[in-house]
């Protein structure tokens, strides 16, 4: 499957781009953790190693890490560099959840 087939379900997909070597990226794997938990089916999140998919991140112009990017049918719909928590990407998520149906 390819990164377009990835992003372009109607249900929201949080990608996180991220890099083995960074420290606040893998801050962020337990909080990705408890967003993918309390969403279940809702939504889908999937890690992106910038250094394994260098042409996926500069599509999207990731220039730091960790970034995440929420898309909707292929969109991108909510973007964030840095830390989040996970009440706020639970938030996002929500949003875009309400808004499909």
């Amino acid at each position: 499957m390819t990164f377009t087939q990835l992003i372009s379900s109607d249900k929201p997909v949080l990608v996180d781009f991220f890099a083995e070597w960074c420290g606040p990226c893998k801050a962020m794997a337990p909080i990705l953790e408890d967003v993918k938990r309390r969403m279940g089916e809702s939504a889908t999140i999937y890690k992106v190693d910038v250094d394994k998919n260098p042409m996926v991140a500069s599509a999207f112009n990731v220039r730091s890490i960790p970034t995440l990017i929420v898309f909707q049918n292929g969109k991108p719909q909510w973007r964030k560099t840095g830390m989040a928590s996970a009440i706020e990407l639970q938030r996002v998520m929500d949003e875009l959840v309400k808004k499909e149906a």
